[in-house]
């Protein structure tokens, strides 16, 4: 299994490290923001998935660190996502609490499944049971679930139409010990998420009722 790999050093590696206003001046993240990137950066995940830092946003929470994860299957990508760990020590009113989960998850479908007028809410429950399956305290979740469809003309015609659907939700985990939120746990039910769209067989004999999408048609080659 692979871990989440990442360095504690600045934005180019996945982690925003100074405060709002003072980006140049080089500030040491707080304790518990260190605590959590260092939970993410040791969680052990399942091999299929590959994890790399990305850089983090600079504007949305005075320190924050991203990963970017894609579903792979021999030379195919079947899905790809980013997830970013946004933290204020001073507390969000909207997140009700310091820490947030912000992600983006993608995967392309067969046409007649991204028909399907339930697709959305089967996502949507994807990603809530995804964290209540390892027990996963949380809230304000909230999130968009989107269906696109390219068809291609001219030049392009020979390509069949394809099929994609992209899910954007961000969440505030409950704060532990210290005020830490099991951030490792939110990242292992993140690639649950991940793999169920990208249409993986479950991960363990506990998981087989979990209803995962086909794998695409053409998964595209890396």
């Amino acid at each position: 299994m692979a871990a989440a790999q990442g360095r504690l050093s600045d934005g180019a590696d996945g982690m925003d490290d100074t405060k709002e206003g003072d980006r140049n001046g080089g500030g040491t993240p707080p304790l518990p923001f260190r605590a959590a990137v260092d939970a993410l950066r040791t969680a052990r995940l399942r091999p299929q998935i590959e994890i790399e830092p990305a850089p983090a946003p600079k504007r949305l929470a005075p320190f924050a660190y991203a990963l970017e994860a894609t579903v792979v299957d021999g030379d195919q990508d079947l899905a790809d996502g980013r997830l970013v760990l946004l933290y204020d020590p001073d507390g969000h009113d909207a997140w009700r609490g310091s820490f947030r989960l912000v992600t983006l998850v993608r995967a392309e479908l067969e046409p007649e499944m991204a028909a399907d007028p339930l697709l959305p809410d089967v996502c949507w429950s994807w990603l809530t049971g995804a964290l209540q399956a390892r027990s996963l305290s949380y809230g304000e979740a909230s999130g968009t679930v989107t269906r696109a469809s390219s068809h291609y003309f001219g030049g392009l015609a020979e390509r069949p139409a394809a099929s994609q659907i992209e899910i954007r939700a961000s969440w505030t985990p409950r704060e532990g010990l210290g005020g830490v939120p099991d951030t490792a746990s939110h990242l292992a039910s993140w690639c649950d998420l991940l793999a169920q769209v990208a249409g993986l067989p479950p991960a363990g004999p506990g998981d087989a009722s979990i209803v995962t999408l086909p794998q695409r048609r053409d998964p595209q080659s890396r």
